[in-house]
């Protein structure tokens, strides 16, 4: 296949200067034991630099930088939302996601860092070259600089084949957002400590693993552009099965897509004009039906999420001891892409779904997107869409299933299963209005812009990728 300008992947390439796969694991299992990483619950009134401001409550650092936790009112008309308060992370830094890109023997290589983050069930996943917010890369933690900076910033040092900024979490972050960008680069390039060349062979293998590639090189790699190479037996149509030629049509045929671009962009213009939606902050101290104790504030109902306070030890980390606030949801997140095929072309339904953070109000997730455990006795307007069938589904329907991790500098053992449904012909196509039928082309293509594919979304096209 191909990626961005000119990558191409040949199907045998699996292995590279004696790295194969066994090797990666062995590797990434070494950085887990060859450091010293600790993560514990603490009081709030033990956070270091931290502290709950007399003027409303709001959490925040005495330096005024990394972030704030804040309360939020939302406003709107919509009939399955409502209105409601809820704490929210906001971080106004736009932070830094790079990969850098190399060939090895005519084969596309990235450089990935096996990076420890708190929140991380297992510690420490295959992170990007580069992963940092403006205060830690400007060094406002007085730490180490950050490795490979240089790539990303400043002169180029190579050719860009993404750049682009995108959105985080809408429904825990206030408008947050991260420039992803992927550098190709022909110099040497010196391998550091924690960093490994992992080929995107390989890693497509290790995307299907749970919580092990993080979710800031998942939405970086959302960002590619796959394409076939050559003629080769899938292009032809004689090798492989229905579902892959159906994918490979999807990456390449536009004039086969059941809506155009124009269309699409005219209807999610629509979704986010159709409906009231208004934020205003409101102190944290105030916000309605959540409570703060010693060591957490929790909803009345125990849903959603609580926001606690955590001491971390990190020998590999730019600064190797520190505390914070984090977000700890109560369950496990469930997303799902529905696909099917329409007149041979793969496509997938995506969501025009609204939450608090996003800095328009609506953005494209994937058909199925929520938290199972806060439904509970809530009435069916309320409950998501397709939920049933993603459950009930056959399991040789299932192309992809993966539980990920969410963003580990933030929220606390924080995972979403991840799966790739196969609807079939029989899955119709007449679908409620805030949904459409995409092909994987005009996915993509959107990700050259910001706040168009959420980040649940982005993180099931780079699993998508993976079931070619």
């Amino acid at each position: 296949m191909t990626i961005a300008r000119g990558f191409t992947v040949p199907a045998h390439a699996r292995t590279h200067a004696g790295a194969p796969d066994q090797e990666l694991a062995a590797w990434l299992a070494a950085q887990r034991r060859a450091h010293r990483f600790d993560v514990r619950r603490i009081g709030f009134d033990d956070l270091a630099g931290w502290h709950f401001e007399e003027d409303g409550g709001d959490l925040a650092h005495e330096s005024g930088r990394f972030f704030r936790v804040e309360g939020l009112r939302v406003t709107t008309d919509h009939p399955a939302h409502g209105s409601w308060t809820q704490p929210i992370i906001n971080q106004p830094e736009i932070g830094l996601l790079g990969i850098v890109v190399t060939y090895f023997d005519g084969v596309p290589y990235c450089l990935l860092q096996a990076k420890m983050e708190p929140g991380n069930v297992n510690t420490v996943q295959l992170s990007p070259t580069a992963q940092a917010t403006r205060s830690n890369y400007t060094r406002v933690h007085g730490g180490r600089a950050t490795p490979y900076l240089e790539y990303f910033t400043g002169p180029r040092r190579g050719r860009v084949l993404v750049d682009s900024i995108q959105s985080e979490q809408g429904s825990w972050f206030l408008c947050k957002s991260n420039r992803n960008i992927v550098v190709e680069v022909a110099e040497d390039v010196p391998l550091l400590d924690n960093f490994r060349w992992v080929s995107i062979d390989q890693l497509h293998g290790l995307l299907r693993q749970d919580n092990t590639v993080n979710m800031d090189t998942r939405t970086v790699l959302s960002c590619l552009p796959f394409a076939p190479a050559g003629r080769g037996p899938r292009a032809e149509g004689d090798g492989g099965d229905a579902y892959r030629r159906a994918l490979l049509s999807s990456l390449t045929r536009d004039p086969w897509s059941l809506h155009t671009a124009d269309d699409i962009l005219g209807w999610l213009a629509e979704t986010k004009a159709r409906r009231l939606f208004v934020r205003r902050h409101t102190p944290l101290g105030l916000v309605g039906g959540w409570h703060r104790s010693a060591d957490a504030i929790s909803h009345a109902e125990g849903r959603y999420f609580q926001v606690i306070a955590v001491d971390v030890t990190a020998g590999s980390r730019e600064v190797s001891h520190w505390t914070q606030p984090m977000f700890a949801p109560t369950g496990r997140g469930r997303v799902a892409f529905v696909v099917r095929p329409v007149k041979g072309v793969l496509h997938v339904l995506m969501h025009a779904r609204l939450s608090a953070g996003y800095r328009d109000g609506v953005e494209l997730a994937p058909t199925v997107q929520c938290t199972p455990g806060n439904l509970a006795g809530l009435p069916d307007a309320a409950r998501p869409r397709f939920l049933d069938f993603v459950r009930e589904a056959d399991p040789r329907r299932i192309r992809y299933d993966a539980v990920q991790s969410e963003e580990g500098g933030r929220f606390h053992r924080a995972e979403t299963r991840h799966q790739i449904i196969d609807g079939g012909d029989d899955f119709p196509l007449d679908v409620p209005e805030e949904y459409r039928w995409m092909t994987v082309r005009q996915l993509t293509g959107l990700l050259r812009h910001s706040n168009y594919l959420n980040i649940e979304a982005r993180s099931l096209l780079a699993a998508l990728h993976t079931t070619w």
